[in-house]
């Protein structure tokens, strides 16, 4: 059951969702304070403090005098921060913990998991990722076992499956899809959520040249990946593209931890969409894990 919501996290949440789904774009100026307190019944300090915390997460600016207006181009600033979440959660000085919630050793399921696992057995595993105790990330990972018959042997309950594969098993081409969903009520359960909050989507399928390693999908909610933005490494490969419906063809390919700075990168026109509908397609060359 979700923790009770003050109304200061309410005003937050619900600005938090009409960025993410798009519904305000980059520049989009919201409503004043005086407008916010009257639809909420609200004293001007609780506007104040849920703009304030928008803020300082990087979604707003404030102009003094001007009023607030969407901050430009936070969704790559958000997906430039996903290498490694174990890594990330650390780093920001936060106690990192596993919660392995499933693991299932069978044969593949439906067309996306037989594009993975083909006529081999994969690993199925579905795990939390929490920072200082909190719900940070909810991950469905598949792993081939034909082309990583090592990971039959990991309960995958205290490292993390990323963070091992990083560690055990090279690549060489990874491709990356990027949607703002709202979350069904199974995953805003276990991400302590509302059903229905916006959150960031990210799914990934990587190679090691035509072997096909893993794919996973991972759900971050939006609040935290806001507050996760100071914490961005940037990294000069990498690609936005325009929203699309599926996976692109093409692919960065590299080796391991060797990140290329050759890449150019282009900005990507953020247009109107539901919160359903792909926001961003982007394609970075970093962790593709």
């Amino acid at each position: 059951m979700a923790k009770p919501t003050s109304l200061q996290q309410k005003i937050r949440a619900d600005i938090e969702k009409k960025i993410l789904s798009g519904a305000w774009a980059p520049g989009f100026r919201i409503p004043v304070e005086h407008e916010l307190m009257a639809r909420y019944g609200c004293a001007r300090m609780t506007v104040s403090q849920a703009l304030s915390s928008l803020t300082q997460s990087g979604l707003l600016v404030r102009r003094k005098r001007g009023g607030s207006f969407v901050a430009e181009q936070h969704f790559q600033s958000v997906v430039l921060a996903i290498p490694d979440i174990r890594a990330d959660i650390i780093a920001r000085g936060a106690a990192y913990g596993l919660k392995l919630l499933s693991r299932d050793i069978r044969r593949p399921k439906g067309e996306a998991e037989t594009w993975l696992g083909q006529d081999g057995k994969i690993i199925a595993l579905t795990c939390l990722h929490l920072a200082n105790g909190s719900p940070f990330a909810l991950e469905h990972r598949l792993i081939n076992l034909k082309n990583v018959p090592e990971a039959a042997k990991v309960e995958f309950s205290e490292e993390p499956p990323g963070s091992w594969l990083l560690g055990h098993v090279a690549w060489s081409q990874a491709e990356n899809r990027i949607t703002a969903v709202p979350a069904d009520r199974a995953s805003a359960k276990l991400l302590n959520l509302d059903a229905g909050s916006a959150c960031l989507n990210i799914e990934r399928r990587t190679w090691r040249g035509a072997a096909r390693i893993t794919q996973v999908r991972q759900l971050f909610p939006g609040h935290v990946l806001s507050s996760w933005r100071s914490s961005i490494r940037e990294r000069a490969g990498h690609e936005i593209g325009r929203p699309d419906r599926g996976w692109e063809t093409g692919m960065f390919q590299g080796h391991g931890s060797e990140h290329s700075d050759a890449i150019a990168s282009r900005p990507a026109a953020c247009r109107k969409s539901s919160v359903r509908r792909t926001l961003w397609h982007i394609r970075e060359f970093c962790s593709p894990w």
